[in-house]
């Protein structure tokens, strides 16, 4: 298989997976606090998000302590590209619980984005001590590890970490590929 054939695989997992447990955390968060206004989810056009994010700041500016709402604010700044505006929604969120490892996760990739590679381990390690079977974060533990430090060796273990607890799912393929990349001295995932 050509690079650039696995390079467009490994990014199309990563968006697939990335929209599903974005679509799960929006899903599960009402479940976490009942009797808060939820912020109705749509399509995702450009519309639905300015439409979603005004409605959750007006949620947040009334009722700063709103969970939901922080972390609905969050996701739709993470979808929509800003990631300082999700780093500072994730964050009002983990005042309000701060050992909710999804947030964690989705604040630690928002780090990654911005180039805070330590903020951004700092949180997936901090997720893995509250639920040591977290695999977005470890996958993303990863990641980091392996395109941004350059440091295979740890990629390598915390992946084989991931695989311990889920080993074939297509996330599972997709590591045990990129673990095959790297003990072969290719490149680091996501890079050519």
């Amino acid at each position: 298989m050509k690079k650039e054939t696995i390079l467009i695989a490994v990014v199309a997992l990563v968006v697939g997976l990335l929209g599903g447990y974005l679509v799960f955390s929006i899903g599960s968060a009402g479940k976490v606090q009942q009797g808060s206004p939820a912020i109705p989810a749509g399509a995702g056009s450009p519309t639905d998000y300015s439409r979603r994010i005004a409605e959750a700041e007006k949620i947040v500016a009334a009722d700063p302590k709103n969970l939901n709402a922080w972390i609905s604010l969050g996701n739709d700044y993470f979808d929509t590209e800003q990631a300082q505006k999700a780093i500072n929604a994730y964050g009002k969120a983990l005042e309000i619980q701060p050992n909710n490892p999804n947030v964690l996760t989705d604040q630690g990739v928002m780090f990654r984005k911005v180039g805070w590679y330590d903020k951004a381990l700092a949180n997936f390690e901090k997720a893995q001590k509250i639920e040591p079977n977290h695999l977005q974060s470890l996958y993303n533990m990863g990641v980091v590890y392996a395109s941004d430090l350059k440091q295979p060796d740890k990629a390598i273990q915390t992946w084989n970490r991931y695989l311990k607890i889920d080993s074939n799912s297509a996330t599972a393929v997709q590591i045990k590929s990129m673990i095959a990349q790297l003990g072969s001295g290719g490149a680091a995932p996501g890079k050519q």
